[in-house]
């Protein structure tokens, strides 16, 4: 979910924009997924359907730096299929399941050109909170992107969410949240992610005004270093359009800040 400032707030807006229903709003270059007027949930651009559109997107792509290789992805929310559509394409062989609790989304799956279930790419119409408590397999990476008319839906957020969410995760996985900055609660989600994931957590803001990425680490040699981070920003960034080394820019501030916080707290 991003927030929409090019909508054009003069004009009438019809019942089905107020309700929470999910709604096309088509343009001559471009699709966009509603639930209201003032928030984009999702963007296809017609002329490259697997292009990442919105920044908090191609923010959330920035597992890779932590994770180059992911062999399964589980996404809780589909949305316009963004993520799932690129992933599919930039990853050969990844299995990648995409959880979504509001049939009238999936029903939009042909609008946005998300490809048919198959071996390895499903979409299954589920409680993400159910879905995650029910899982058998093991994933390497997690993508937490469900929204609601009213934000981030409270059962994505809870303790018990998230440890859930840390005893799917393969050795070495990566969980990413997408996460709204003007919530009341980001303060008490953030305490819960760093106390599931033993402080594992690194914060950015995405590119988009509003949203704010968090990568939980289910990892061992956390933090990654500096060089890491930019070494593998550069190595990636020939077969990823999606600006890498921008996000690992933030990534590795991110890092810094989390150290210099560290310190202090020591020295206390």
């Amino acid at each position: 979910m991003a927030r929409d400032d090019d909508y054009e707030l003069r004009q009438s807006v019809p019942p089905e924009r107020l309700s929470g229903r999910p709604y096309l709003k088509d343009e001559a270059d471009e699709l966009a997924l509603h639930f209201d007027f003032r928030t984009v949930q999702s963007t296809m651009s017609k002329a490259d359907p697997t292009a990442l559109t919105l920044g908090y997107t191609r923010s959330m792509m920035g597992f890779l730096l932590l994770h180059p290789e992911p062999a399964r992805i589980a996404m809780i929310g589909l949305g316009g299929g963004s993520l799932a559509k690129y992933c599919l394409q930039r990853l050969p062989g990844v299995d990648f399941t995409a959880v979504e609790i509001d049939p009238a989304v999936i029903a939009l799956r042909d609008e946005f050109r998300l490809p048919p279930d198959g071996d390895n790419f499903r979409v299954v119409c589920a409680d993400g909170a159910d879905y995650i408590r029910a899982m058998e397999d093991s994933v390497d990476v997690l993508l937490i992107d469900g929204f609601c008319l009213d934000g981030l839906p409270r059962q994505l957020c809870t303790t018990a969410f998230y440890d859930y969410c840390y005893a799917r995760l393969k050795p070495g996985g990566v969980m990413v949240v997408n996460l709204w900055a003007g919530d009341d609660l980001l303060q008490l989600y953030l305490g819960r992610l760093r106390q599931c994931f033993d402080g594992r957590v690194l914060l950015i803001d995405a590119q988009e005004e509003g949203n704010q990425i968090a990568f939980a680490c289910k990892q061992e040699d956390f933090p990654p270093s500096l060089e890491q981070l930019r070494s593998r920003s550069n190595e990636l960034a020939p077969a990823h359009p999606i600006d890498l080394p921008d996000t690992a820019a933030r990534l590795r501030r991110a890092l810094e800040g989390r150290r210099k916080q560290r310190g202090r707290g020591r020295s206390a």
